[in-house]
């Protein structure tokens, strides 16, 4: 059984790390480290305020977060594994039904590692590319969130630098510290993936991000928490509790600048609500298609040889692997995927084994367009005819099949004269950002809101929503 998680402890944890010494040691001497990179690359400000947050304290199904204001960089970042399965057997793949591992084999190291160190990099690079949001939060709630994602993402990066330290001896111990070495956006030690060395600016884009970029986050996750490897599957498993609120605050957040923007439309009949200090619908739509596209391209080629060995190998599986109705082993399988040959759509059959990232994506789809269907009823509920929409999955793709192509969020495969011609109308413009950006105001006022975005329905943690979640 796992331990309770120890706060009296360094590092809180609940992998009886007092049990060995010479990683508690390791990790220790990387806990000074962490500090440093959070205070010069994490949250700008308000390092010296109390924020009202959540803590871990148990790994169980009820009861498992404290909250109380706490400061910053007082935040107990700790290694929590969830509980583990009893006699818990691998799911796919050639090694389908042996007993799954607590170390790491020898065959397996390298791919594992870069796993681990992938999923690692993308923690510490979402809170470096929101840095600087908290200058212009439109409500002392919304800043409690972003700093409430910050600190989990921060606790992300110590579970995996955790796996590293203890499973991956001198080379790991190097990754771990490669991890505080990149920074997102930086020309010559970037993050490892496109989508983390974006720039996020405005609100508007932290919203669309923690939906979109973050979802990706939970079906990374999701493929990481079948794995063979037991410690990297139960890391993962708690890591998805936490990473559900990020997603909600996306949600939420944009189902909120909608319900504004309808009430403006409505309060002055008209669908130019910029000039009354709102986001205009298109806008958002331009928004939509830059975030989604970006996120698709996390998932990698829609065919792709390492993907399939991962999965063979039983490193990686499939988000909600038991859910899938076929053998787990996928080698005599096929797949349709589409492909554009010669300027049209064509749909052509490859082995399902190199289509796992393909088949990764279209859940993630999916999850994506339930949402879109929410945001859509309030629009409905409004009396308002306009409706958003995900782009087609081929468009604006930088990774994967469709990289040189050039695709309307229609579906319309287009030429790249056409492209550049409506490309103003598909993605936001330097006018759209100048215009967002110029409604991010700070609202520091306990249960008050900047003028683009509705209250929320209900506030934290049973507090009324002018609670004071910072206090300035």
């Amino acid at each position: 059984m796992t331990q309770q998680i120890d706060y009296s402890e360094k590092i809180p944890n609940n992998v009886n790390l007092a049990g060995d010494r010479r990683l508690q040691r390791a990790l220790e001497n990387w806990q000074p480290r962490f500090a440093d990179w959070w205070l010069e690359m994490g949250p700008v400000g308000f390092q010296d305020n109390e924020i009202y947050l959540r803590t871990a304290v148990d790994v169980g199904r009820e009861g498992w977060a404290h909250f109380s204001h706490v400061k910053l960089p007082d935040y107990r970042w700790g290694i929590f594994l969830s509980e583990p399965e009893v006699d818990r057997r691998i799911g796919f793949g050639e090694l389908k039904g042996q007993p799954v591992w607590q170390e790491v084999p020898g065959e397996f190291r390298t791919d594992l590692r870069r796993l681990i160190v992938v999923q690692g990099d993308t923690e510490p690079a979402s809170v470096e590319q929101q840095r600087f949001l908290g200058k212009t939060a439109p409500s002392l709630y919304d800043l409690r969130n972003l700093f409430q994602i910050n600190v989990e993402e921060g606790r992300h990066l110590w579970a995996m630098v955790y796996l590293l330290h203890a499973h991956f001896g001198r080379d790991g111990r190097e990754e771990a510290d490669a991890l505080l070495q990149r920074n997102s956006g930086d020309p010559d030690h970037p993050r490892i993936l496109g989508a983390f060395n974006e720039k996020t600016s405005d609100w508007l884009s932290f919203l669309l991000f923690t939906y979109f970029t973050d979802r990706d986050g939970k079906y990374q996750l999701g493929a990481l928490k079948e794995s063979a490897f037991d410690p990297l599957s139960r890391t993962c498993d708690f890591m998805l509790k936490e990473e559900a609120h990020h997603m909600f605050v996306g949600a939420s957040g944009i189902a909120r600048v909608i319900q504004r923007t309808c009430e403006v439309m409505k309060d002055y009949d008209t669908d130019d609500v910029r000039a009354y200090g709102a986001i205009d619908l298109p806008t958002l739509q331009k928004y939509i298609n830059f975030h989604f596209s970006v996120s698709l391209d996390l998932f990698g080629s829609e065919t792709s040889t390492n993907a399939a060995n991962y999965y063979s190998a039983g490193l990686k599986g499939r988000f909600a692997e038991q859910s899938y109705e076929d053998d787990h082993v996928l080698v005599k399988d096929e797949d349709a995927i589409s492909e554009i040959v010669d300027g049209h759509w064509l749909e052509t059959s490859r082995p399902k084994i190199t289509v796992v990232n393909e088949q990764l994506r279209r859940s993630y789809i999916e999850d994506c367009a339930k949402g879109m269907r929410r945001w859509n009823r309030i629009l409905e509920e409004h009396g308002i005819d306009y409706r958003l929409n995900l782009p087609n999955e081929a468009f604006h793709r930088q990774v994967g099949l469709y990289r040189d192509e050039f695709v309307a969020p229609s579906g319309e495969i287009l030429s790249e004269s056409d492209w550049e011609g409506h490309e103003s109308n598909f993605l936001p413009t330097d006018s759209d950002r100048d215009f967002v950006i110029s409604l991010m105001q700070p609202v520091y006022s306990p249960g008050q809101m900047a003028g683009w975005i509705a209250p929320p329905v209900s506030g934290i943690h049973t507090q009324p929503v002018d609670y004071e979640y910072v206090r300035l």
